[in-house]
C-alpha cells in the first residue's frame, strides 16, 4: 500500500528537493510562467497553491487584523526566501487572484525535450493573459520605434535645412590641390 506517500522524489534528497521547489516557486512568481519538466511542474502546484491561498487570506484580513496578515507573510517567507517574489505574491498576485476559490495555476504539456527526451510542460498563473500582454508590448515597442524614427527624420530634416541656409549665406573658399609633384 502507498498510504501517506504524497509527492514526487525527483531523484533528489529532501533538502535538495525543498530548495528546488522554493526556487521554482520564486521563479514562477517573478515571471508568472516557467518552462520545466512535467513532473516538476505537477509537483510545484502542491507548493505554490497554498502560498497563493495564504496571500489571498492576508489580503482579505489586511484591514481588519494586520497581525494576521503579517503572520501569513512570515509563514510564506519561511518557504520562499526571496523578498522580491514575496512582495509580488502578496501585493500583486493576491489582488489579481481575488475571488478565485482555487486552481491558481495551470500546467500545459509541451512535448518531449530534444536532448534527453524528458516530458516538458509550462506552468503558469491562470489569471494572467500572456498573449494579450505580449501583443501590447509589441505594439508599444512598434509605437515607440515609429515615434523615434519620425523624430529622427524631423531632426535630420531640420539639420539639413540649417546647413543649406548656412551654405547659401557663407561660401567657403575651396582649396585647390596643387598639381605640382614634390620631388
Amino acid at each position: 500500500m502507498i498510504h501517506r506517500k504524497k509527492g514526487r522524489k525527483l531523484k533528489r534528497t529532501a533538502s535538495h528537493r525543498s530548495a528546488l521547489m522554493a526556487n521554482l516557486s520564486a521563479s514562477l512568481i517573478l515571471h508568472k510562467r516557467i518552462n520545466t519538466t512535467e513532473a516538476k511542474a505537477k509537483e510545484l502546484r502542491m507548493y505554490i497553491e497554498p502560498l497563493v491561498s495564504k496571500a489571498r487570506k492576508a489580503a482579505k484580513m489586511k484591514d481588519s487584523t494586520p497581525e494576521g496578515s503579517v503572520h501569513l507573510r512570515r509563514e510564506a517567507r519561511k518557504f520562499l526566501q526571496n523578498k522580491d517574489a514575496l512582495n509580488i505574491l502578496f501585493d500583486e498576485i493576491s489582488l489579481k487572484v481575488g475571488d478565485r476559490p482555487g486552481g491558481f495555476t495551470r500546467v500545459l504539456k509541451t512535448g518531449n525535450r530534444y536532448g534527453d527526451g524528458a516530458k516538458t510542460a509550462i506552468i503558469e498563473f491562470v489569471d494572467y493573459n500572456y498573449v494579450k500582454q505580449k501583443e501590447d508590448k509589441l505594439k508599444e515597442k512598434e509605437a515607440a520605434a515609429s515615434k523615434d524614427t519620425t523624430d529622427k527624420k524631423k531632426e535630420s530634416a531640420e539639420k539639413n535645412k540649417e546647413t543649406k541656409k548656412e551654405g547659401k549665406a557663407e561660401k567657403k573658399p575651396v582649396k585647390k590641390k596643387s598639381t605640382e609633384s614634390k620631388a
